[in-house]
This record gives structure tokens, C-alpha cells and sequence, in this order.
């Protein structure tokens, strides 16, 4: 009965998930390489996730996601964060009408669908944590009256790998907010040409809109139904305690490396990312393979580094890579 359902299941999502590709295509239209920043925007967007970036400047992470807001013709703003920046310039606040005599709701920026926080590390922690509270409940309070957000709701923030100076470092519990953390790399040389000469030519590609926002909201229900295993579970759960105790999962030798372990949230997040992933794969069932594929971009950011690891060079990457290699796929 189980292979019938699961079968019925695959037919289903190979039918709903083929608006991904005509998606991702409208943005290889626009974004020159980034596959895999694209990728995991999809992954976000599926899992109703919010999203962290980290790379050098002009690496097309603001164009992506206003693309992608573009092709699912949804409502986007960008908040450029700054030392001066307050909580009310992101979520709204109250403005006295003398001609009504009474306040008025002005709402702000983070009243949309996809938002973007480009180089959060610049703004007050009063400023992140508007932003943060908001990602989390899904609603803004001005005065008296709470307003839900709009739906589907994204956040991508970007922060900068360079020039530390004057920044306000995320808490790492607030970091945690994040479903994923997305490391973007310099193009190869050939996409480099190419967006070169499209620069020279002075002529780019407008996105379309191809998708509607209630397309989203319809794959997120059957992203939660794709089929997952009991050992599935169990091997994630596995992978975010290997983080936590290393010794009982042989990696005793990482153990003096990790100041703190993953949270309760990581396995929630690799549980909807893998289901994600296998969506996007065309797949009603979640295999190992998906959860080893997103694993870097969900434990990235929840693993603590001691300073002995600090001072060995050690990266989280390879502390990621050494857990995915010791614990026992099923």
C-alpha cells in the first residue's frame, strides 16, 4: 500500500514541481553562473525559510533575489543597512494625521514578499533584531494593532566577508534565524566574459513573471508531504548530535574543535531542506543524497569554533565534512 501511495506521491510532484525549472530558467536568463545560489534561493523559497548570504561585493546577490521576486511577480523591497538605520525604518511605524486628529499606520519595507537586507552586519542590533523578530512570527505590532506579513515571505541578507570595521556581528542565536547559510564564490572565467560583454553591450535580459505567488504557496504544502523515512529522520537527527557530542560517533579528535553544537532548529531546517531538495529533484521521497546536499548550507552557521580551533585554522566546513563522512548513512 506504502509503494502505491509513494507512487501516486512521485506522479504528483513530478507534475507540481514543474514550474522549478521554467523558474530557474528565467533566472539563468538574467544571473550569469550562481547555480548554486539559486539553487538554495529555491530551496528557502520552498521551504518557507529565510536565507543568510556571504561573499565579496558584486557577486549578484541583490540582483538574484529581485530577479526571482520579478519572475514569481511578487512584491519586493530592499533595506540597505546602515549605523543610523532605526527598527521603525524597517517595520513601519505611526505618523500623527492633524487633519484626522489620529495616528496612522505607515507600514515599511518589510511589508512584502521578498525582502532584502543587504550587509545586515552594518545595522544596530535594535535594527536586526526587528528584522529577526519579524522573520520569526511572521508579523509587525505598530501601537496596539499587529499585522501579519504578506505570504510567501523571504528574507535574504547579505553581509560582507571584508571590512570589519563599524559592523555589528549577528548573535549567533539570532543567526540561528536562518535556515540557511549560503557562502557565494567569484564566477568561473567564462561566465566572467559573458557578463562582461552583456555589461558592454549595455542590453539585459528582463525577467518574466512565470510563477504567482499562489503557486508557491500551493508547492509548500506538497514540499511537506514528500515521503521521509524513519531512518531518514534518524540519520539527521544523527548528523546534528554528531555536532553536539562528537566521541560517541567516533570523532573524538573534533571534539576539543567544537565550543557548541547544532540546535534543535538545524534539524528542523535539514528536514524541510532535504524535502526541498527532493522536490526540486522531482522526487516525492527524501534519500541520504539530499540531506548530505544540504547539510554545509544548514549546519554552517550553528556549529561554535573554540579557539584552539581558531588557531588551527579549522573551518566549520571541514568540521561539516568530517560529520557527514562519520555518521552511518542508512
Amino acid at each position: 500500500m506504502e509503494s502505491i501511495n509513494i507512487k501516486e506521491l512521485n506522479e504528483r510532484i513530478q507534475k507540481e514541481s514543474e514550474f522549478v525549472d521554467i523558474l530557474g530558467l528565467e533566472m539563468g536568463k538574467v544571473i550569469v553562473g550562481q547555480k548554486h545560489l539559486v539553487e538554495n534561493l529555491m530551496i528557502a523559497l520552498l521551504a518557507d525559510g529565510h536565507i543568510l548570504l556571504e561573499g565579496m561585493p558584486g557577486l549578484a546577490k541583490t540582483l538574484a533575489i529581485s530577479t526571482l521576486s520579478k519572475a514569481v511577480s511578487a512584491k519586493f523591497s530592499r533595506i540597505q543597512f546602515t549605523p543610523d538605520l532605526l527598527p521603525a525604518d524597517v517595520t513601519g511605524t505611526l505618523i500623527y494625521s492633524q487633519k484626522k486628529e489620529e495616528f496612522e499606520v505607515h507600514k515599511g519595507p518589510v511589508f512584502a514578499n521578498f525582502v532584502l537586507a543587504d550587509e545586515i552586519n552594518r545595522a544596530p542590533a535594535k535594527v536586526q533584531s526587528a528584522l529577526l523578530e519579524a522573520m520569526q512570527e511572521r508579523q509587525v505590532t505598530l501601537g496596539e494593532q499587529t499585522y501579519r506579513l504578506p505570504e510567501p515571505f523571504l528574507v535574504m541578507a547579505t553581509q560582507n566577508p571584508v571590512e570589519q570595521e563599524g559592523t555589528y556581528p549577528l548573535p549567533e542565536a539570532q543567526v540561528d534565524r536562518f535556515m540557511l547559510k549560503v557562502i557565494v564564490d567569484y564566477p568561473q572565467k567564462e561566465e566572467e566574459k559573458l557578463i562582461v560583454r552583456m555589461n558592454n553591450s549595455g542590453e539585459f535580459p528582463e525577467p518574466q513573471p512565470v510563477v504567482k505567488p499562489e503557486d508557491i504557496m500551493r508547492a509548500r504544502k506538497v514540499v511537506r508531504e514528500v515521503y521521509m523515512d524513519e531512518k531518514i529522520e534518524r540519520y539527521i537527527v544523527d548528523m546534528v548530535y554528531a555536532t553536539r557530542t562528537p566521541g560517541e560517533y567516533g570523532l573524538g579528535a573534533i571534539k576539543d574543535l567544537i565550543s557548541y553544537g547544532a540546535s534543535p532548529r538545524a534539524s528542523i531546517s535539514l528536514s524541510a531542506a532535504a524535502k526541498a531538495y527532493a522536490f526540486i529533484k522531482r522526487r516525492g521521497y527524501v534519500i541520504p543524497e539530499d540531506v548530505r546536499a544540504v547539510c554545509p548550507e544548514v549546519l554552517r552557521h550553528r556549529i561554535g569554533l573554540t579557539y584552539e580551533a581558531e588557531a588551527e585554522n579549522v573551518t566549520t566546513e571541514q568540521i561539516i565534512e568530517k560529520v557527514i563522512n562519520a555518521v552511518i548513512v542508512p
